[in-house]
């Protein structure tokens, strides 16, 4: 899982990121549109909504451990 960020933006949300997911097992991408200031609880969602839903729970999910989930905050 990481960000690619920094994009010009597009589509009809204006999104300026894109979150890359990849299916160790497959070795399919999956890239979802996003904004680069999305929280962590707005990824969770966004994780939720667009893949879980459709392929079922992760066995397990390697990060780069964004500050975004791993700040105190």
């Amino acid at each position: 899982m990481d960000w690619v960020a920094a994009l010009p933006p597009g589509g009809d949300r204006s999104y300026n990121a894109c979150l890359v997911l990849v299916d160790r097992y497959r070795k399919t991408p999956m890239f979802l549109p996003c904004h680069k200031d999305d929280t962590a609880v707005d990824t969770a969602i966004m994780i939720w909504n667009k893949v879980i839903r459709h392929k079922g729970l992760f066995q397990n999910i390697i990060s780069d451990r964004d500050p975004k989930f791993t700040s105190a905050s």
